[in-house]
């Protein structure tokens, strides 16, 4: 392999990755700013074109043939194992105990004994260094077909990481950069050992949700030491028996943990879509709860920022319109999306430009763009006030760890530009990685899967067979990437997830994008039947708009000679 072409230039290879010697020292943001060609604009195009392409039908068709020819073949290794040719390594009860009600449900586990295992080295690999925009990997093998791994004690160098949440690159060991964190440990040492509402409340964390209140432009907010159960813990705070939750159909386990364990009543609305929505909340309204038609208590829309699976967007505007016009509340879940849009990294809200005091509840987490671990939730003074005694998470789990605080404080302050940065400056750099990766992966003839903005990237591969092969061909070439099927996607349209970063650079994303072109023309991955405008028509303007609408007019030229 000699070199790689990208914007029409061939770049040299200088290492197996092809990066040069000071892309893998610095493994954390790059703070000089790259020429990643045009700018972005976030802030003025507000409504982005979000792309959900369907494959043709011989793909389904061959999905779920894939899927008959496994399946039969673990009923064939099932029969097997029942007559005693076949070894069977999961857990099972002894004879003596059939008469107990079972622990294991041999049906459910007919999908990890004979699916999973044969492609179980595709999750759970081990890594051993900083999880920043290339980390290292210890490589395992199996000898008995994936149902155990051993360590060969070989490494794998210097492999790009395209799977880890660090949208902003703050996952960095940058000794200057870290400064503050390492004199917090000192002072604080790593853990309070007690619940913020005894004797674990620091100054630190007071001061962060007072950050996060400013940042967010909201009343108040508060933190907890667990994004999860962020979620799961302060949803049943909120509504409960006598409530109506309407929640997308793509909603994380996290909120359908806890709109279950709330007791309220849950309907799902299909996702992102205006008119189920309206429908249930005008059903809602007129009909009132089942049986008694009394009033619902609170009717409250449960949503996302930005989907993880999906990489869309949610239609804020639209939502916020509806949830005014039929008195309901809004929760809005911004794990994916705080940090990572907006022009300065605020979120959906200040990518659609509406206003935060809108939506009634604001959860985020701090697991990704700012590349430590916990959520907040922030809204108006006297909802917090009420979390504070009346949320499980709050009242008995332990406060926030000291470092891990101080970690949040100094990247939302970097964010802000408040520590002498210039504000939103990698915020920037992730719009222009995630618009370029984007545009080329669409004018290669991958489908891909939501919003403009998004950095998260699904690559549809949809068959079981090209999804193992897809990820193991790219380890070997040194790209660590995730996949995902059934039963976390559709049975027809599993994919691989890429999500990007401010800290990878355009030598890295032109590796990556080089090998993806290779190994989608060797698996047949690129199953798109539109036709995109080349990147480098738009790469050499110096205005993002100007080009957009050039190539508006072009497509339009085309369409109507």
């Amino acid at each position: 392999m000699a070199g790689t072409v990208a914007n029409g230039k061939l770049k040299p290879h200088l290492n197996q990755n092809g990066l040069r010697g000071d892309d893998l020292k610095r493994n954390g943001y790059h703070n000089k700013r790259e020429k990643n060609g045009p700018g972005t604009g976030v802030a003025s195009r507000q409504h982005r074109h979000e792309s959900f392409e369907q494959a043709p039908i011989y793909v389904a068709v061959m999905t779920y043939l894939g899927f008959g020819i496994v399946t039969l073949f673990g009923y064939f290794r099932d029969f097997l194992r029942a007559v005693g040719l076949e070894k069977c390594h999961l857990a099972r009860e002894r004879d003596e105990q059939k008469d107990f009600v079972p622990l294991y449900q041999d049906f459910e586990n007919f999908y990890t004994r004979n699916l999973y295992m044969r492609v179980r080295d595709n999750w759970n690999r081990p890594i051993c260094s900083l999880p920043g925009p290339v980390f290292d990997l210890m490589e395992r093998v199996s000898d008995d077909y994936n149902w155990t791994f051993r360590l060969t004690g070989r490494t794998l160098h210097n492999v790009i990481n395209v799977g880890s949440y660090n949208y902003l690159g703050f996952a960095e060991n940058n000794a200057d950069f870290l400064k503050t964190v390492a004199d917090k440990t000192r002072q604080y040492g790593v853990g309070v050992c007690s619940t913020r509402q005894e004797i674990g409340n620091l100054g630190i964390h007071e001061e962060l949700e007072q950050l996060v209140a400013k940042f967010l432009g909201v009343e108040s907010s508060m933190t907890f030491g667990m994004g999860f159960a962020t979620n799961s813990m302060n949803i049943p705070a909120i509504v409960g028996k006598g409530c109506l939750i309407l929640s997308d159909e793509l909603n994380h386990t996290s909120l359908i943990l806890g709109a279950r364990l709330s007791g309220a009543t849950i309907r799902v609305f299909k996702h992102n879509n205006m008119h189920s929505l309206e429908k249930m909340l005008s059903e809602a309204v007129c009909s009132g709860q089942p049986r008694t038609h009394r009033p619902w208590k609170k009717i409250l829309i449960m949503v996302e920022g930005i989907y993880s699976m999906e990489g869309s967007v949610v239609r804020l505007p639209e939502i916020i319109a509806l949830k005014k016009k039929y008195k309901a509340y809004l929760y809005l879940d911004e794990a994916h999306s705080i940090g990572a849009v907006g022009a300065s990294g605020r979120g959906v809200t200040e990518l659609f430009d509406v206003n935060p005091a809108d939506v009634d509840v604001m959860m985020g987490t701090f697991t990704k763009s700012f590349g430590a671990a916990g959520g907040y939730i922030a809204g108006k003074k006297k909802l917090v006030d009420y979390l504070r005694s009346h949320s499980h998470s709050a009242v008995y789990a332990s406060a926030m760890s000291p470092p891990v605080t101080e970690q949040i404080i100094r990247a939302m302050k970097c964010i802000m530009g408040k520590d002498g940065s210039t504000e939103g400056e990698r915020v920037r750099q992730l719009a222009e990685n995630t618009r370029y990766f984007r545009a080329r992966l669409k004018e290669m003839g991958f489908i891909i899967y939501g919003n403009d903005d998004s950095p998260v990237v699904p690559i549809l591969l949809y068959m079981p067979g090209k999804v193992v092969a897809f990820a193991r061909e790219m380890l070997e070439r040194r790209i660590g990437v995730v996949v995902v099927g059934f039963p976390a996607t559709p049975i027809t349209e599993a994919r691989a997830r890429f999500c990007l970063s401010a800290a990878h650079t355009r030598a890295m994303l032109d590796q990556v994008l080089h090998h993806l072109n290779e190994v989608g023309d060797a698996l047949c991955l690129k199953f798109s039947r539109k036709k995109y405008s080349s990147w480098s028509d738009l790469s050499d303007e110096t205005d993002f708009e100007l080009g957009m609408s050039k190539r508006s007019l072009s497509v339009r030229a085309a369409a109507d000679p």
